[in-house]
């Protein structure tokens, strides 16, 4: 469905003067354009290529400003991502999981077949002798590029050894319709540092023993850049960062977990979502007009921001987010809000945010609107 009705014809309009209906979640643009370039200055400034990871927004506007900024490529996570970033135009697509799907893997060797090298790369992860075979069972003329993964005890994919992952390595070698390019890993789920830097020394030895011509080392979540562009800076190999959450920061999970809160630099939140106080039933608690299906709430609840009072919006302390339902959240705490009040919050989480908005508004500083973006999951 295309941007119709209410949203459709917004564009320099106020998002509170104008014709838009809440609740309703928008991007600052000025934070938009802050993270982009400042991840981009940072994995340039450590000599890693950059491949974002797209299922964060699955937004051609924003993809095209991480490209115009110096991606090297995209990651995603599913052949069904990774067709449709081919459907944007993008040229080079990592797809950081093991590939099973027998139905995406052919539309992926049919899309390679239909294209060269230089107009389309793609590469994938295996951690297994079986997803090795069915890789090249679907392979097509042009040969599946694979980097071998490995994981780490209580991690997610990955092989959890070294001899194991090079039995990995041999059967890619061995099978028609693949070709080793490298090492990958994801070291997001560690908890600390001194975890990181003795991961990272794994993948460094794996890449050793894999004697692989040009290689590639793909790591990166949005909580141990820092340590990986310390860590890797004399890995000889191209280092891949895929980290994505970064374009729209946010108020909770990963504000509590950047990087920069270690290094000179800082990202700003650009998501914002707006809702009504509907009903305020007892005291010290209200209700306010969003819920499950409006904002992330799987690693942290919406924070409370501010009010609009007077025209203009001031901050509010002393209310917080108790819990979300489908359609209503629970607000404690006693501000004297009442019924009507518009409220901003700031979101927690921006991997699961864009996949509830089709369209969203892009604001300037005044919260007038200057671009609609479209999001495709």
């Amino acid at each position: 469905m295309e941007a119709k009705g209410i949203i459709g014809s917004a564009a320099g309009e106020s998002i509170f003067d104008g014709p838009f209906s809440f609740p309703l979640m928008v991007l600052r643009r000025a934070a938009v354009e802050h993270n982009i370039t400042t991840m981009a200055a940072f994995a340039a400034g450590h000599g890693m290529a950059f491949a974002p990871h797209a299922k964060t927004t699955m937004a051609p506007a924003l993809l095209a400003a991480q490209r115009a900024a110096g991606a090297w490529g995209f990651t995603v996570a599913t052949p069904s991502q990774a067709l449709t970033l081919r459907g944007f135009g993008v040229g080079r697509i990592l797809l950081a999981n093991q590939v099973v799907d027998p139905a995406g893997l052919r539309a992926l060797a049919a899309e390679l077949d239909g294209t060269r090298q230089e107009e389309f790369d793609f590469l994938c992860f295996a951690d297994s002798v079986e997803g090795v075979e069915i890789l090249s069972a679907h392979a097509g003329g042009r040969p599946f590029r694979v980097l071998v993964e490995l994981g780490h005890e209580g991690g997610r994919g990955g092989s959890r050894t070294l001899e194991d992952l090079l039995k990995v390595a041999d059967a890619v070698r061995a099978a028609p319709g693949v070709e080793l390019a490298g090492v990958a890993g994801y070291e997001g789920a560690l908890g600390t540092a001194a975890e990181v830097r003795a991961y990272l020394g794994r993948l460094e030895e794996a890449l050793e023993h894999l004697r692989v011509r040009d290689p590639i080392l793909s790591v990166g979540g949005s909580q141990w850049f820092d340590v990986i562009g310390r860590e890797l800076v004399t890995c000889h190999a191209r280092v891949v960062l895929r980290s994505g959450a970064y374009v729209s920061h946010d108020d909770g999970y990963y504000r509590e977990r950047t990087p920069f809160n270690r290094i000179e630099g800082e990202l700003w939140p650009a998501l914002e979502l707006w809702a009504h106080v509907l009903s305020v039933p007892e005291p010290g608690m209200a209700i306010a007009g969003f819920g499950k299906r409006d904002a992330p709430f799987d690693e942290g609840l919406p924070v409370v921001k501010g009010i609009r009072r007077g025209g203009t919006t001031v901050p509010l302390s002393g209310v917080t987010v108790a819990k979300v339902q489908d359609q209503h959240a629970v607000l404690v705490g006693d501000a004297g809000l009442r019924p009507g009040d518009l409220l901003s919050f700031g979101i927690s989480h921006p991997c699961t945010a864009f996949d509830k908005w089709r369209v969203l508004p892009v604001v300037d500083d005044r919260h007038v609107v200057v671009e609609l973006i479209t999001t495709y999951f």
